[in-house]
């Protein structure tokens, strides 16, 4: 891609551009020129260091990469995860029931339907009471078990939605192999009255399994012993009926799902059982109508009309371009805390790759890393690297016009911030604007904020389950645009794999009763039998 003309226009574009406040000064309708509202979002990505020329070169690389095609390859179902010979169909799990996409002659549709219907029949048992644990006793508390996208989709989506969660169900999360995480998730709880919802498409994921174990000798040392009521305690999301079955799980509530659906783009899948059972199957079927809607925007709009598809290319532009190395998203809404969280995965793990489709090493930087917070708490944290760091951090703000718990004044000052921000990284103070006010030559330095600094604006009327699923399908699709001009894969994820392997090495090690024989380097041996010191 450095080869070609679009890619070389923006290097010297790049040269010259001026400031933000010039950029402003000279068109007053710039703000204008680089919005869209579209698929229930509003975008403003005025204060980003481009121009309409910018806008067109970016296109113009685009439509070199071919991302057009690769769109069409995506949505039509052709096996584009070429590394593990997939097709990639998140975006089947939203299509309406009146679609038809298939894969090596099937249609996947009326399957993906079929898992909704089930799912939706389970938390209405669930919801209603009618689901009975093994003493009889309706279950008041979900524990989701699951780790990567089987864990972080659920517990962000459940944490944006709670607001629409039932609040006589408690909802829980585990992840972590670290035993302190499922202690504290069912410390309280009454098993009888707790119901575990186990996450793995193979039912072997080490983590997942282990801690599935742990809540299985939970619930029967509560529950008397016996092993009949892991079936009336546990459902399972996999693939893998004999696992499931020698479990113990009744295989008639086991929800599956698809080798073309990655875990990181899964929360739309049976993965999102405990959010169903959280917001209830209308609202679920809602947020896939926002993902559907969004979906169908990236699919069919122009390029300098497509909000996932400008956000994508924003990023590559200040990523290979600017040596921005990290993205900021800060979301101005409580109720996302965990949506950084989230796109940790989904674009780091999607777009964090060394090598090209081809094979050959990729000749740019690929993949920014991506962090955030919620506002306002983020200001009175990093804000003050982004406004006068020496690095630049291209930063997404979204914000809603309405607050889900409206108390007096708070979200006009909430949103106050959000504008005030902005204007504040892109416009900055000038030496002479200090100096005006006031302050003593020696400290005036200390008070300029140069600006210049990037950022885009996400904004709807409030948060609500379709809004959740735009969001996402936003940023899958920004980071699918992402992939397509750096020509990677952003659908295998093999760099995950080495220190699972590793691990499976070490484990026995640090178990063996007598002194191992260990033949790592020295650090990881000195590691190992300090490790066995301190547990002995």
């Amino acid at each position: 891609m450095t080869t070609q003309p679009a890619w070389q226009a923006l290097e010297s574009q790049r040269e010259s551009l001026p400031h933000l406040r010039d950029l402003f000064a000279a068109d007053p309708a710039r703000a204008e020129k680089f919005q869209i509202e579209a698929a229930g979002l509003f975008f403003d990505y005025s204060k980003n260091l481009i121009t309409a020329e910018t806008i067109s070169h970016l296109v113009d690389l685009a439509n070199a990469a071919g991302l057009r095609g690769r769109i069409d390859a995506m949505f039509r179902g052709d096996k584009i995860n070429t590394t593990e010979n997939r097709a990639v169909l998140h975006t089947a799990l939203r299509a309406p029931r009146t679609a038809s996409i298939k894969v090596d002659g099937a249609d996947v549709v009326p399957e993906v339907h079929a898992v909704l219907d089930k799912m939706a029949a389970f938390s209405d048992r669930i919801r209603s009471g009618d689901w009975k644990g093994h003493t009889g006793k309706p279950i008041k508390n979900i524990v989701n078990i699951g780790i990567g996208g089987s864990d972080l989709g659920p517990v962000m989506a459940y944490e944006a939605l709670r607001h629409y969660s039932r609040r006589d169900l408690s909802f829980h999360f585990v992840s972590n192999v670290d035993g302190t995480d499922f202690a504290e998730a069912v410390r309280g709880l009454d098993p009888a009255e707790t119901l575990f919802i186990v996450s793995s498409k193979t039912f072997t994921t080490l983590e997942t399994m282990t801690n599935a174990a742990t809540a299985r000798e939970w619930s029967l040392a509560g529950l008397g012993g016996d092993k009949a009521a892991v079936a009336k305690h546990f459902a399972a999301v996999s693939t893998n009926a004999q696992k499931v079955s020698e479990f113990g799980i009744d295989t008639a509530n086991m929800f599956g799902f698809w080798d073309w659906v990655g875990g990181r783009y899964s929360m739309d899948s049976a993965i999102g059982l405990s959010t169903m059972v959280a917001i209830g199957p209308g609202n679920f079927r809602e947020m896939l109508a926002g993902f559907h809607e969004m979906d169908e925007h990236f699919r069919t709009a122009p390029f300098e009309r497509n909000i996932p598809a400008l956000h994508g290319l924003l990023a590559v532009w200040y990523n290979d371009f600017f040596g921005a190395q990290t993205a900021a998203v800060l979301p101005y809404d409580q109720y996302l805390k965990r949506f950084p969280a989230y796109l940790q995965q989904l674009t780091m793990e999607s777009n964090g790759k060394h090598v090209a489709l081809d094979g050959r090493r990729v000749e740019t930087d690929t993949g920014p890393v991506y962090w955030g917070e919620p506002g306002t708490n983020g200001q009175h944290s990093f804000y003050q690297l982004i406004h006068q760091g020496t690095r630049l951090i291209p930063c997404d703000f979204i914000a809603f016009a309405k607050s889900l718990n409206p108390l007096g004044r708070h979200q006009d000052l909430l949103i106050s911030n959000v504008f005030a921000q902005t204007e504040a990284l892109a416009f900055g103070k000038t030496l002479a604007q200090v100096e005006a006010e006031g302050t003593p030559p020696a400290i005036a330095p200390h008070r300029v904020f140069e600006g210049n600094r990037p950022s885009n604006v996400l904004m709807a009327e409030k948060l609500t389950p379709a809004t959740l699923g735009r969001l996402v399908s936003l940023y899958e699709m920004s980071v699918f645009t992402q992939g397509a001009i750096w020509n990677i894969n952003s659908f295998d994820q093999w760099g995950v794999e080495l220190g699972k392997a590793l691990a499976q090495k070490i484990i026995p090690e640090l178990e063996s009763p007598t002194e191992p024989a260990l033949q790592h380097d020295s650090s990881t041996n000195s590691l190992i039998r300090r490790y066995r010191r301190l547990k002995a």
